[in-house]
C-alpha cells in the first residue's frame, strides 16, 4: 500500500555533523552528571565524591572502546540494537539487552525532566519536594516532543547551540567557584559519611551515568557525515569533554558547601553552591544554564531513543502497533518514548529513577561487551584484554551497587529485577509467536 512508506522510518543521510554529534552526546551527558547526580554521590561516598567521578570515567573509557570498534564498523541508525543483532543475532538475547537499553534511556530523559524540575523551583525558593517538580518536568517532555518532530537540522542547530551554552557556562561556573575557594574551606577527606569502599563503588556506579550519554551518539550512524570515522571521533570527544568538566564542578561544589549541605541539596547543589561563590546572582545564572543543560539532554536523549525502538520494531524483534496514528514508524516511536518518560517523571523520585537506569544500562553494557569478546572481536580487530578489562569493572561496579541499594533502599532493587523478567519474558512470549526467519539470525 502506498501508506507503508510512510510507515517505515526515515533517515536523513548526512544530516548531522561531527559538532552535532558532540553536542547529542554531551548534551545528554552534561544534564545528569553535574546537575543532579553530585549530591546523591556525596551521599553514598561522602567528601570522595569528586574522585568517584574519575573512577567512573576511568570504567567508562574502558567501555567506550567496544562501542568505538562496533561504530566504526556497523555505523547504523540502531545503534546498541543493531550491535547485539551483530553479535547475537535476531535473537532473545539481542531483543532482551536492547530493551534494556532502551528502557535505560528513557529512565534518563525522566531523570533529567525531575532535575529540570527541581532546579526551576530554586528561582522562587520553593523546595524540591513540591508536587510542581513532576508537573514541570512532564511541560518539559512535551517540549521535547514538539520539538523532536521537526527536521534534523533543526534539531542539530538547537543542541549546537545548547551544548555551547552549557559548556561555557559550566565551564564559567567551575572556575568562578574554584577561584573563590579560598572563602570558604575546601570539604576535609575526614567529614566524610561513609569511607567504605563498597559506597565509593556505588557512587561510581551513578557517576557511569553522568557519561553514558555517550551511547546516544551511536544512534545517529546512519545520519552523521562519515560515520565510520566520525561516530567513534564523537564518543571519544564528549568523554573527554565531560571529564575535564566534571573534575572542575566537583571540586567548586566540594570547595563552596560543606558535606552535609551537600545532601541536604542533593537535588540542585550546583545551585545551592553557586550561592555562597557568586551571591544572587550567581544563583540565577547556575539555576537558568541547568535548565537549559537539561532541557538540552532531554531533547538529545528523545532524538537517540525514538530511533534505536524504530531499528528494533524494523529487525522485529518488539511489538509495534500505529494506534490509528498516520506517519512514519519513528513517529510513532517517539510518541510511545515521550509517555513512558511522562509515566516515570510522574511517579518516581530521582535517586530511585537513578538506580534504575544505572542497574538496566550495566547488564546491557556487560552483553554489549561479551558479544565483541565471544563473537566479533576478530572482525573488529579488538584486543580482547581490553574488551575483558570492562566486563570485570563492570560487574564490580554493578554489584556494589546493587549490595548498597539492598542495604539502603531494597524496594528499587525489586523493582528493576521484577522490571528485567517482566522484558525477558514478555520478549520470549512475542518471538515465540513470531519467529524470525533464519535470515534474520545470521550474525
Amino acid at each position: 500500500m502506498g501508506n507503508n512508506q510512510g510507515r517505515a522510518s526515515q533517515y536523513s543521510e548526512n544530516s548531522l555533523t561531527l559538532v552535532g554529534a558532540v553536542a547529542l552526546g554531551t548534551g545528554v551527558m552534561i544534564g545528569a552528571g553535574i546537575f543532579a547526580l553530585t549530591g546523591q554521590m556525596a551521599e553514598m561516598t561522602g567528601a570522595l565524591f569528586p574522585f568517584a567521578f574519575v573512577s567512573a570515567a576511568l570504567v567508562v573509557s574502558f567501555s567506550a572502546y567496544s562501542y568505538v570498534k562496533l561504530s566504526n564498523a556497523y555505523p547504523s541508525a540502531g545503534g546498541v540494537a543493531m550491535y547485539l543483532k551483530k553479535a547475537y543475532g535476531a535473537t532473545l538475547p539481542t531483543a532482551f539487552h536492547s530493551l534494556l537499553m532502551y528502557f535505560s534511556m528513557v529512565i534518563a530523559q525522566s531523570f533529567l525532566a525531575r532535575t529540570f524540575g527541581s532546579y526551576t523551583l530554586q528561582l522562587f525558593d520553593i523546595g524540591d519536594t513540591s508536587v510542581l517538580v513532576p508537573i514541570l518536568g512532564v511541560a518539559l517532555l512535551i517540549c521535547a516532543f514538539l520539538v523532536n518532530l521537526s527536521a534534523n537540522r533543526f534539531i542539530q542547530g538547537l543542541e549546537s547551540l545548547m551544548g555551547a551554552i552549557k559548556i561555557g557556562g559550566i565551564v564559567v561556573f567551575g572556575l568562578v567557584g574554584v577561584t573563590v575557594a579560598d572563602k570558604t574551606e575546601i570539604i576535609s577527606l575526614g567529614s566524610q559519611t561513609s569511607n567504605s569502599l563498597l559506597g565509593f563503588i556505588g557512587a561510581t556506579a551513578l557517576g557511569i551515568l553522568a557519561f553514558k550519554g555517550f551511547t546516544t551518539i551511536t544512534n545517529s550512524g546512519a545520519e552523521l557525515k562519515n560515520p565510520h570515522r566520525n561516530v567513534g571521533r564523537s564518543i571519544v570527544i564528549s568523554i573527554l569533554l565531560c571529564i575535564v568538566i566534571y573534575a572542575l564542578v566537583g571540586l567548586a561544589v566540594s570547595s563552596n558547601l560543606s558535606l552535609e549541605e551537600i545532601i541536604e541539596t542533593r537535588n540542585y547543589s550546583l545551585a545551592a553552591a553557586a550561592r555562597p561563590a557568586m551571591g544572587e546572582y550567581g544563583l540565577w545564572f547556575t539555576v537558568i544554564l541547568a535548565m537549559v543543560a537539561t532541557a538540552g539532554g532531554i531533547i538529545a536523549s528523545v532524538f537517540a531513543v525514538s530511533r534505536m525502538l524504530a531499528m528494533l520494531t524494523e529487525m522485529k524483534l518488539v511489538p509495534h502497533s500505529h494506534f490509528g496514528m498516520p506517519g512514519s514508524i519513528q513517529k510513532h516511536t517517539l510518541v510511545y518514548t515521550i509517555i513512558l518518560g511522562l509515566l516515570l517523571t510522574a511517579f518516581f523520585d530521582l535517586s530511585r529513577i537513578a538506580a534504575l537506569g544505572i542497574i538496566f544500562y550495566l547488564v546491557m553494557d556487560i552483553a554489549i561487551h561479551w558479544g565483541v569478546l565471544r563473537h566479533l572481536y576478530s572482525d573488529l580487530d579488538a584486543r580482547r584484554s581490553i574488551v575483558a578489562i570492562a566486563i570485570v569493572l563492570d560487574l564490580v561496579v554493578l554489584t556494589g551497587f546493587v549490595l548498597v541499594k539492598i542495604a539502603s533502599d531494597p524496594l528499587v532493587i525489586g523493582v528493576a529485577c521484577i522490571g528485567m523478567l517482566a522484558i525477558l519474558l514478555g520478549e520470549a512470549l512475542f518471538l515465540r509467536k513470531n519467529p524470525i526467519s533464519s535470515e534474520g539470525n545470521n550474525h
